[in-house]
């Protein structure tokens, strides 16, 4: 992975000190099963798709096929966050498009003995690079419950400000709504911003290396 290429392709794999996210491939199916099994009752309260888990492991094989699928078509980017050696899942993320063009929106989902560690952070900070120096990006967002502090502390640690807070725009399975908080970060307040700082390396299909302006 020495190999070297300019910033024009999304990055297939990122390495941070202490984590690899990368994108998701159907043979991770065992490690995301047991990720999300093992966090079922600590996901449902804010992810509405833990609602339906457990699911068998042909579901996860098939839905991490999905994402791939849509990766390498370049529709959506959904990423698996792993120890530094890849043989436990410690999370999901993403950056998706359903902001529509020059925009993405980061989601995240941390395993449950690793909350509180600084890992969605972590995590958020080098999709924060990315997108802003790989991607082109002018905004990226990050979505959360205004009762997940966890996960609302994220962009305030990231210099991400709070735009609104939206009424019920999250319908969980029961038929509840939830409010959604919307913050956001542009393209000419990244680089004053603590992710444009993060010590990541990133790799494109072919694992060369992307290059970063110092």
């Amino acid at each position: 992975m020495d190999e070297t290429t300019q910033l024009s392709q999304p990055a297939y794999r990122i390495e941070t000190k202490r984590l690899v996210i990368r994108c998701w491939h159907p043979q991770d199916a065992p490690l995301q099963k047991r990720a999300v099994d093992e966090s079922r009752e600590h996901l449902k309260a804010w992810m509405p798709w833990a609602q339906g888990e457990p699911e068998p492991l042909q579901n996860h094989i098939e839905r991490l096929r999905s994402f791939r699928g849509k990766f390498d078509l370049g529709q959506d980017f959904a990423y698996g966050i792993f120890n530094a050696d890849e043989t436990r899942a410690l999370g999901g993320t993403g950056l998706h498009t359903r902001l529509g063009e020059d925009a993405r929106e980061i989601g995240y989902w941390i395993h449950t003995d690793f909350i509180n560690q600084g890992l969605a952070t972590e995590t958020s900070a080098a999709l924060v690079k990315v997108a802003f120096e790989i991607l082109k990006l002018n905004r990226v967002e990050i979505h959360c419950d205004p009762q997940n502090f966890r996960s609302a502390a994220v962009p305030k640690k990231l210099g991400f400000n709070l735009e609104a807070v939206l009424r019920q725009r999250i319908k969980l399975e029961d038929g509840k709504w939830r409010d959604a908080m919307i913050w956001s970060l542009f393209a000419d307040a990244y680089p004053a911003s603590p992710s444009a700082a993060a010590e990541i390396a990133a790799f494109d299909a072919a694992g060369r290396r992307f290059i970063f302006a110092d």
